[in-house]
C-alpha cells in the first residue's frame, strides 16, 4: 500500500471520528425535536473513565445553566477539600456556672453552618444538656450565627414561594430547615382530615378546614395548590381549606414558615418543656462573649453523609452551607459567597482544569447566573474517578431506577442499577452528569445540559442518552 494511500484512509477516518463526535446519536436528536428543542440548546460529552478524549462530543464548550448538577462541582470540592470525615460542631456556652440544675445567667448556642442540625439532633443536643444536670433556664437564649455573613436577600426571590424549604437560605445556626412538616391524615368514617404539625412550637395557630372528598390525588405543586393553605409567620398561622381526596391517604407538606430566631425559640420552649425543664427568659442574637463557659459541643454527621443526603436528594441548604463552609475554611470567617466562589476557582485551577466560563453563586444550581460547560463538568467527573475519595463521592449520586432523584426513571429496563447520575431542573434549564456502567462492563462519564424554553421537556432525550451508551458502549 502506498504512503499516499495510507495517508488518504488516515484523512478519512480523522474525518469520519470527528463527525461522530459532534452529531448527536439518533434516538437523542429525534427525542429533543419532538420536545422542540434545537440542537444548539444542548450539549453532550460521553467519555470512558480514564480516556484522553471524548467519544462525543457536541457543544461542549459552551457555557450553560447546569441547575442542580452543579452539586456536583461543590460536594466534589467539599469531599476533596475537608476529607470525608469532616464534622460541623454546634457549641452550647453559659455566661454564669450551673449551679443545682440552675443557670441564673444566658445559655449561647454558636453555629458553624451544620447543614444537618436536623430535628432529632437538636432533640439530642437538648438532651445532653439535660443529662449534664441543666434543669432551668433563668436567663435569655442567645444564638450566634457569626460563623456565616448574614444574606440579605430574600427566601422568595428565586420563584416567589418564600416557604418551599429550598429557598431557605443559609444560616450558621439553621435548626430543622428552618421548616415544619404538617402531615394530613384522611378519617373517611368521620368524613374529615386530621391535622397535626412536628415539631409544633407554642403559639403557632393551626386552622384545618379541610374537605375530604373522591377522586384522584394530585402530584407536586397540584396538591400543594389543592390544599390553598396560607401562612402568616408574623402571627404565626396556617390555615388550611379546600378539598383533600381520600385517595391520598396520608401525606406531608414541609414548610419554612416562620423566621429564624422564632423558629429556634419555638422548637427550645416546645423540646425543653417536654424533657422536663423550665425556661423563663427570652431569645435573641448575639455573640458568646470571651469569658463563656463550654458546656457541650454537638457533632454532626460525617461530610461523605452530608454528601449522599446533598446530591441524593438534591438539597439545595445543604449545598449552600458546603459551599461557604469551603469559603470559611479558605479564608476565614465569617463566610460568604466570595470567598467560597474564590475557594473553589482557585481548586479548579490546581487540579489544571481551565474553566473562565464558570460561574458560582451559592453552589446549589438554585440560580439563574451559574454556568459551566459541559466538557468541564466531564473534566471534574474525570478528576473524582481519578481520586482517593472517588468510593464517597459516585456512592453519594441517584442510582437510576433505584433511589434518589432517579428512583422513578428507567425502571424495568436494561440500565436499571447501572448508572449514577445527578440531575437538575430549572424552568429552561434541565442537566444530568455522572457515571453509567455499559453492557460490556465499561464505564464512562455523561453529561448533557439543556439551556431552552422547552428544557422541562428534555428528559426522554437524556433517558435515550443514558439507554445508547448502555446498550452500544460509545466505540
Amino acid at each position: 500500500m502506498s504512503t499516499a494511500y495510507r495517508l488518504i484512509l488516515l484523512l478519512s477516518a480523522t474525518a469520519f471520528l470527528a463527525q461522530a463526535q459532534a452529531s448527536l446519536p439518533r434516538p437523542v436528536a429525534q427525542a429533543l425535536a419532538a420536545a422542540k428543542i434545537p440542537t444548539e440548546g444542548a450539549a453532550v460529552v460521553v467519555q470512558e473513565v480514564g480516556a484522553p478524549r471524548a467519544l462525543l462530543s457536541v457543544n461542549s464548550g459552551a457555557p450553560m445553566n447546569p441547575a442542580s448538577v452543579m452539586k456536583l462541582v461543590t460536594t466534589y470540592a467539599a469531599l476533596d477539600l475537608l476529607g470525608p470525615a469532616y464534622r460541623w460542631k454546634t457549641e452550647v456556652t453559659t455566661t454564669a456556672p450551673v449551679r443545682e440544675g440552675k443557670l441564673e445567667g444566658n445559655l449561647v448556642l454558636k453555629g458553624y453552618g451544620d447543614p444537618k442540625l436536623d430535628l432529632e439532633a437538636f432533640w439530642l443536643l437538648l438532651r445532653a444538656l439535660r443529662g449534664k444536670g441543666l434543669r432551668e433556664l433563668r436567663g435569655d437564649l442567645v444564638l450566634d450565627r457569626s460563623h456565616f455573613e448574614r444574606v440579605t436577600d430574600h427566601a422568595g426571590r428565586f420563584d416567589g414561594d418564600a416557604f418551599r424549604p429550598y429557598n431557605v437560605l443559609p444560616d450558621a445556626l439553621l435548626v430543622n430547615f428552618k421548616s415544619l412538616r404538617f402531615a394530613f391524615v384522611p378519617e373517611p368514617e368521620r368524613g374529615t382530615v386530621r391535622l397535626y404539625v412536628e415539631p409544633r412550637p407554642p403559639g403557632l395557630e393551626v386552622v384545618n378546614i379541610l374537605r375530604l372528598t373522591e377522586g384522584a390525588c394530585p402530584v407536586g405543586q397540584a396538591f400543594r395548590d389543592l390544599l390553598k393553605p396560607m401562612f402568616e409567620p408574623e402571627r404565626p398561622r396556617a390555615l388550611f381549606s379546600g378539598q383533600y381526596p381520600v385517595s391520598c391517604g396520608e401525606k406531608d407538606l414541609n414548610v419554612a414558615l416562620l423566621e429564624p430566631d422564632a423558629h429556634v425559640a419555638g422548637l427550645m420552649r416546645q423540646l425543653w418543656t417536654e424533657m422536663g425543664g423550665t425556661w423563663t427568659g427570652a431569645t435573641r442574637e448575639g455573640l458568646a462573649p470571651p469569658e463563656a463557659r463550654l458546656l457541650h459541643v454537638h457533632e454532626s454527621p460525617p461530610l461523605a453523609e452530608i454528601v449522599r443526603d446533598t446530591n441524593k436528594f438534591s438539597n439545595n441548604v445543604m449545598a449552600r452551607h458546603l459551599y461557604l463552609t469551603l469559603g470559611a475554611e479558605g479564608a476565614g470567617a465569617p463566610a460568604n459567597s466570595d470567598k467560597a466562589a474564590a475557594a473553589l476557582k482557585a481548586w479548579i485551577a490546581r487540579m489544571g482544569i481551565v474553566a473562565p466560563e464558570l460561574v458560582m453563586e451559592n453552589g446549589s444550581g438554585l440560580s439563574r447566573i451559574e454556568r459551566i460547560s459541559a466538557a468541564n463538568l466531564a473534566n471534574l467527573l474525570q478528576a473524582a474517578w481519578r481520586s482517593a475519595v472517588m468510593p464517597e463521592f459516585i456512592a453519594s449520586l441517584p442510582v437510576a431506577a433505584v433511589d434518589g432523584t432517579m428512583r422513578r426513571r428507567l425502571k424495568g429496563e436494561g440500565i436499571a442499577g447501572q448508572a449514577h447520575i445527578k440531575t437538575g431542573l430549572l424552568s429552561g434549564a434541565r442537566a444530568m452528569a455522572g457515571y453509567v456502567l455499559d453492557r460490556s462492563g465499561r464505564r464512562h462519564v455523561v453529561v448533557m445540559l439543556v439551556n431552552h424554553a422547552n428544557a422541562h421537556g428534555a428528559q426522554p432525550a437524556m433517558d435515550a442518552l443514558l439507554r445508547w451508551v448502555y446498550e452500544q458502549g460509545p466505540r
